[in-house]
């Protein structure tokens, strides 16, 4: 077997189950490439990031460069004398300089069925438009963003009530899997490569907190895909009867009301539901009070008076 030296570029739990299968195969991973660990909660305690931890429980050096374009990190990769870089929602754009080190390139496991959703948030935006089906896709990493060929993919479908988070999971998973087998054929020399339909690609914004401030009078299925697709994070936010409170899981009900859009149409059975625009009802399942922790719609009912024909507005 022809094992190849890996550099590999990634930073979240996505990024995780790709790290760990390289490092269990043939192949060797001599680096890993994070973002810096960043404060994170209340206490604003330095949070290590997912594959730093792998890699230091694997004994395998760690990069976390501020700059990518720094000399001091290029030399530090060029160096290491990497065959591929395999690249896994590291969250920054690559320098030429970086990507003609490898002297296989770099290859990147990116969240959709390319050329749709290029960009930084490819599952959040498909779950937010409500696509019953995204993939995966194992791309070379050029120039352009996202726009280099396919060596291959692979569709999973999204259930209507999926969530980012439960989407992502699922997707590492199969990139991983993916992302071995191509490096295997890069290693024999056996890999195909199919170029992306550019006429085809659509971008997938980064996602925005101004995006959790949602419009209670719209449709019940685009709230609860907006509920599903801004998680972990905004998360959709609503007010009711002055309270502030965030949206964590949601499901759309089978029957239909006449209730302007926005309004509780029924606060009983441990459901909060809302009516939609278009008639349809959404339950809100469980929500997070500003200040507190999340909590099942039950709960909150139980601590707030909420009665039929009070209105969820704009936080």
């Amino acid at each position: 077997m022809v094992s190849l030296r890996i550099v590999y570029f990634g930073t979240p739990e996505f990024a995780v189950p790709g790290l760990e299968l390289l490092i269990a195969s043939h192949h060797r991973v001599i680096a890993v490439v994070s973002q810096p660990d960043r404060p994170k909660g209340r206490g604003h305690k330095l949070q290590v990031t997912p594959t730093k931890m792998v890699a230091a429980a694997g004994g395998i050096p760690v990069l976390q460069p501020t700059k990518l374009r720094e000399d001091v990190f290029l030399s530090s990769v060029a160096a290491l004398q990497p065959d591929l870089g395999v690249v896994a929602a590291y969250g920054r754009i690559l320098p030429d300089a970086l990507l003609a080190i490898p002297r296989l390139g770099m290859i990147n496991i990116h969240g959709s069925l390319l050329p749709k959703y290029r960009g930084a948030a490819p599952v959040h935006r498909a779950v937010i438009n409500g696509d019953r089906q995204t993939g995966i896709s194992i791309m070379r990493v050029v120039k352009e963003l996202d726009a280099g060929p396919v060596f291959t993919m692979r569709s999973v479908p999204i259930g209507e009530n999926d969530t980012t988070p439960e989407v992502e999971r699922a997707l590492s998973r199969i990139g991983a899997d993916l992302v071995l087998d191509v490096v295997d054929q890069l290693a024999l020399g056996a890999a195909i490569e199919t170029p992306q339909d550019d006429s085809a690609a659509t971008y997938a914004h980064k996602i925005e907190k101004q995006e959790g401030t949602a419009d209670w009078d719209q449709p019940a299925a685009r709230l609860h895909n907006l509920i599903r697709g801004l998680q972990p994070w905004p998360l959709v936010s609503g007010r009711l009867n002055g309270v502030r409170f965030l949206v964590h899981r949601s499901t759309l009900a089978d029957d239909t009301t006449t209730a302007s859009g926005g309004t509780v149409v029924g606060g009983s059975n441990g459901v909060l539901a809302v009516a939609g625009s278009d008639g349809r009802v959404l339950h809100l399942l469980q929500v997070q009070p500003e200040g507190k922790r999340a909590m099942a719609a039950r709960d909150f009912l139980a601590g707030h008076r909420v009665v039929p024909g009070a209105c969820v507005e704009r936080a």
